[in-house]
């Protein structure tokens, strides 16, 4: 490896300002990249209509940018490795924009299909770029609970698509939902201007050469987070993204009642992850994400068989605030049990390899329900995920607080 201990920024009076600027960036970047994805999950009725496709078939575009997805990790993941975090993320962010805004002026099922298949490119760089580049500035006793306020970025990606959905929709077409997607290229300024490179990137720096050596010595340790990360991803696209068509098509709601339901689980969502984000820094990691999973799991009933709205929507805030709760514990986690060498590409990819071996998810779910009902699709899916999350989690290994910028590896 090479030495590069005299690269690192020195102690100074512009060291907590980079802090909140990093985790700015990295928030802001997962949660403007959530809500270009969560979009279509609440107009995919009326995208099928223009298409003239089923829903399953809108939602295979749903499957298609969560199979991409490691494609952008590896790409961008190197990138991170070799050239820095803030350059990759720029690009990364701008990518993502782009293709978003071009997805809404798609003509037909084929090119909006192939637009979603590249968004998913930029959407799998971004979190593990972003999640390096926060987690490796902040400071070490604060990493549980800013793991969690970064990670609810996803969830408020997901109440802002619902705000546009609530008033924006009802005035223009789907469509435009989309354009405002392009908005969040805006951020790569900000992170130009105002974010600094981490010291522990410097600290880490390596040769191509040592590089993939670390990466062979460590395929173990890459192999658990992927298992890992794929019960993480069942969790959550299991309860999120067919969850406003259970809204609308199975209970009866209309776009406002949908929005306002799915704004309110998303609130949960954000307290769940700072809650067990904060839990996780006293009692650690797989502890906290294991309690969050069990939580969810006795909260089934109330979030998908609730026979009135107050309790829907009580059940609703009760599953996000567990499942993301478990969530907002996993950048700091994955990050911890990473090689430094390799923290812009092994987090990242091992969370997008995680996504794609989930992402059937995303079209079983309504096939099931237009065969059944979402009902019985979401709520026995819910119970065999949550269920083997746990135990998933509870046999695999913890870093609670190591220091970043020191080399070590896995096993």
């Amino acid at each position: 490896m090479l030495d590069r201990s005299s690269d690192l920024p020195k102690p100074g009076t512009g060291d907590r300002a980079n802090q909140r600027n990093a985790l700015i960036a990295g928030f802001l970047g997962w949660t403007l990249d959530a809500f270009d994805f969560f979009v279509l999950t609440y107009v995919l009725n009326d995208v099928a209509r223009d298409f003239h496709r089923t829903r399953p078939d809108i939602a295979l575009t749903l499957t298609a940018s969560l199979a991409m997805r490691p494609v952008g990790a590896v790409i961008f993941g190197l990138l991170a490795d070799r050239y820095g975090r803030r350059l990759p993320l720029m690009l990364d962010v701008v990518f993502y924009s782009i293709i978003e805004v071009l997805s809404g002026f798609a003509t037909s099922y084929n090119a909006f299909l192939i637009l979603r298949l590249l968004y998913g490119i930029g959407m799998g760089g971004e979190w593990g770029v972003g999640a390096s580049l926060t987690m490796e500035s902040v400071p070490v006793r604060w990493r549980g609970i800013l793991s969690g306020l970064l990670q609810e970025g996803y969830a408020l990606g997901n109440i802002l698509a619902a705000v546009a959905y609530f008033t924006i929709f009802p005035r223009f077409v789907w469509r435009a939902l989309f354009f405002v997607g392009g908005l969040p290229a805006l951020l790569s300024l900000f992170i130009r201007a105002k974010v600094k490179e981490s010291a522990a990137w410097h600290a880490a720096r390596t040769d191509w050469g040592t590089y993939w050596a670390v990466v062979r010595r460590n395929w173990r340790r890459f192999l658990y987070l992927v298992i890992l990360m794929m019960m993480m991803n069942f969790m959550s696209h299991g309860t999120q993204d067919l969850y406003p068509t259970f809204l609308s098509k199975q209970r009866g709601y209309g776009p406002h009642a949908t929005a306002i339901i799915s704004i309110i689980a998303m609130i949960g969502a954000i307290c769940g992850g700072l809650a067990f984000g904060a839990y996780s820094d006293r009692k650690g990691r797989r502890r906290a994400m294991i309690t969050a999973a069990l939580l969810g799991l006795a909260a089934i009933p109330l979030w998908i068989l609730s026979p009135t709205t107050a309790l829907l929507i009580a059940g609703g805030f009760t599953m996000q605030f567990m499942v993301q709760g478990a969530w907002g514990v996993i950048p700091a986690h994955i990050n911890e049990l990473s090689p430094g060498e390799l923290r812009g590409f092994f987090p990242g990819l091992a969370y997008q390899l995680g996504v794609l071996c989930a992402s059937t998810i995303s079209y079983i779910e309504p096939l099931l329900g237009e065969r059944f009902s979402y009902t019985q699709s979401m709520g026995i899916l819910a119970a065999a995920v949550l269920s083997l999350a746990a135990l998933v989690i509870y046999l695999g290994p913890e870093a609670k607080g190591v220091h970043f910028g020191v080399s070590h590896s896995g096993g």
